[in-house]
Parts: structure tokens; C-alpha cells; sequence
């Protein structure tokens, strides 16, 4: 299979076309995060940079942490660039760019996504730390993508659809790595649940300003639990990462820092540590 030159993009110095990237130029253990800003955070600690390159919110530094190549790039807000960001990355890892087919060996990234959530659950402290077991999109993305689930997936999607209110919009489950699961319960501790991945932050998130939402209370949302976890919190990235990275053949974790509780109304005195936390616990892990 041959790919054309408007399915697979190159700029003029041969990189791929939104991350211009090459190649080489990036680690099979990936950090994404969605703010560009906090990618300085996370790598002041490493032992050395390779490069750091921007365009748009893309932002990506390659280097060393603790002797380990170390990729961190930056997906802004988001699945719509999730959707670009996983498929140029896989496409830099399995693609050979000079045949323009895909390589006769297949390379599975790592990803970890260092993110910021809102808690649903009014049990469950401001800052604390959770690994996303399982998420349920709320957008589109899943519909786009011949996407075989899982049995697990398709049974979770399905509790969920009983309790979800607005009929039009049809969700999908998609899973963690197992391996990243057990790799980070062995080295660090976080809470575990099920993420609510809108596909925007007012509106879809349940957050009525001037623009009345559809959804009415986060209430029942809040109380529904499948295969021992609870819904736990609410973002707008790790249900298209799961989909993405195991439908291409590669592992993802998503690791949230609950800085605000949608059931108490709370926001966190001092977001700034939690994320420092956050960063430390999945430097560690990885």
C-alpha cells in the first residue's frame, strides 16, 4: 500500500506535517501533555535535551531522564488533536517515509498522559492522583475509526448508555494498557476509576454560564459504577488516547491530578503541587 501524497502529508525537510517531526526524533516512551507551558516542568529534571521544536499548541522536547530517552509532546485540548497528534506519532514509528508504505516491522509506543480533572465523586479530595482504569467518550471521534472493541468494552458501553440522558450522542468505552496498569500500581500509589471524556469544557462538561446545557445534574452520572469502579472524573482527552493507542497497536495511560470536585464545588488551593506531584509519580513509574 502505497500512500499518496494528500493521505500521507511530508513537509519540504521531509517531516511529518503538523508535529514536524522526523522520524528519529522521537522516544518509544511518549509524555503527552496538553498545555506546551508544562512541558518545562517535566523536563527540568532530565539529564539532557536533544531538541525541542513548536508549531501551533504542538510542542515536543526529546531527551534523557535517569539515563531513559524520554519523548514529551504537548496535544493542546482535546480528541480533534489527539486524532493528529497519535496518528502522525504512529505514523513517524511505522511508516517508512521514503517508501511512503508502512514498515515490515511493527514499533508499539508508550504513552502517558500527564493531565488535569475535574472529580465527580464528592468522597474523593481535591489533589488527589488517579489512573483512568477505563474512559467513556462523549464525542465523535470512536465513529470515525473501524474500531474493534473489546467484550469488556462493549459491555461497559452499554451500562453506561442506561443512565447517560442525551440519546443523540452515542458513547464509546476504550481501555488502558493492562501492562501500564500493573507497571504503575507496582511504583507508585493512585486511586483507580472510570473518565468521562467530553468533547468540550462548558457545555459538555455539564457547566451552565449564559449557554444552558442538555445535561441536567451530574447526580445520577455520579453514581455509576461498573466492574468495581466508580465514574470518577471528567477531562477531554484519554477516551480518544485509549482508542487511538489500541487500535493502532500501542499501550496508553492516562494520569489525572483532580485539581476541581464537579460534586462539591471545590477547586484546588494550590494546583501548581498537585501537577508537580502528578509529574514525579509517572517520572517515577515510567
Amino acid at each position: 500500500m502505497i500512500l499518496s501524497p494528500s493521505e500521507l502529508i511530508l513537509n519540504p525537510d521531509g517531516s511529518i506535517y503538523h508535529l514536524q517531526l522526523l522520524p528519529h526524533e522521537i522516544a518509544q516512551d511518549i509524555i503527552t501533555v496538553g498545555d506546551p507551558d508544562r512541558i518545562d516542568r517535566v523536563i527540568q529534571g532530565f539529564d539532557n535535551i536533544e531538541f525541542d521544536r513548536r508549531c501551533r499548541e504542538f510542542r515536543t522536547v526529546t531527551g534523557h531522564f535517569n539515563n531513559k530517552r524520554l519523548t514529551v509532546i504537548s496535544t493542546g485540548i482535546g480528541t480533534d488533536n489527539i486524532d493528529i497528534v497519535f496518528n502522525e506519532l504512529d505514523a513517524l514509528a511505522n511508516i517508512d517515509f521514503d517508501q511512503r508504505k508502512p514498515k515490515t516491522t511493527h514499533t508499539s509506543l508508550r504513552f502517558y498522559r500527564i493531565g488535569t480533572s475535574g472529580c465527580l465523586q464528592s468522597s474523593i479530595p481535591v489533589d488527589s492522583l488517579l489512573i483512568s482504569r477505563y474512559a467513556i467518550g462523549l464525542g465523535g471521534l470512536a465513529h470515525y475509526y473501524a474500531y474493534e472493541s473489546t467484550s469488556k468494552e462493549d459491555a461497559l458501553t452499554k451500562e453506561f448508555e442506561q443512565v447517560w440522558p442525551i440519546k443523540k450522542i452515542a458513547p464509546y468505552a476504550s481501555s488502558a494498557s493492562p501492562k501500564l496498569i500493573q507497571k504503575f500500581e507496582e511504583a507508585a500509589s493512585f486511586l483507580q476509576g472510570i473518565t468521562l471524556t467530553a468533547p468540550g469544557f462548558y457545555g459538555p462538561q455539564g457547566r451552565n454560564i449564559r449557554g444552558k446545557t442538555r445535561i441536567p445534574s451530574f447526580d445520577i452520572l455520579s453514581r455509576f459504577s461498573w466492574d468495581e469502579y466508580q465514574l470518577t472524573n471528567l477531562e477531554m482527552e484519554t477516551a480518544g488516547i485509549y482508542l487511538l493507542a489500541n487500535q493502532l497497536g500501542h499501550e496508553a495511560i492516562s494520569c489525572n491530578a483532580l485539581l476541581a470536585n464537579r460534586a462539591n464545588g471545590e477547586f484546588s488551593t494550590n494546583p501548581r503541587a498537585t501537577v508537580e506531584k502528578l509529574i514525579e509519580r509517572v517520572l517515577q513509574a515510567i
